[in-house]
């Protein structure tokens, strides 16, 4: 099998093992058929995207053992959604983006100069 690429062409990277991420909670923003949501974005996440994901209907901060979900807090990496982290961006509350670890699958989804507009360390 080949290894995953993220989106600037490279290995694709590890998001977070803790909290544990990914669809396939492997720790990579890893994608296939039945991820019909796209989980393919490592983002930081902040309590504004948190916020806005709630408000959406989509409560990433309030923990739910029954899933072995410990809630997230602000500075956590997460494996998004690419259209929940293209909302994001149009209600200007989009975290910031580890490209290195951003599946390339992303790319059908989000542009990649959107993700490097968001991307942690850029300048400006």
């Amino acid at each position: 099998m080949d290894p995953a690429l993220n989106v600037l062409g490279g290995k694709l990277e590890t998001c977070s093992t803790a909290p544990l991420t990914g669809f396939f909670r492997d720790g990579c923003c890893n994608t296939g058929p039945e991820d019909r949501g796209r989980h393919t974005v490592c983002v930081i996440v902040t309590a504004e995207f948190l916020a806005l994901s709630k408000y959406l209907g989509n409560d990433l901060s309030t923990p739910r053992p029954e899933f072995h979900f410990q809630g997230l807090k602000p500075g956590d990496r997460w494996c998004l959604c690419a259209a929940r982290f293209l909302q994001a961006a149009q209600e200007f509350a989009a975290p910031e983006v580890v490209l290195e670890a951003t599946h390339a699958r992303t790319l059908e989804i989000v542009p990649l100069e959107l993700l490097q507009a968001h991307a942690v360390g850029r300048e400006g």
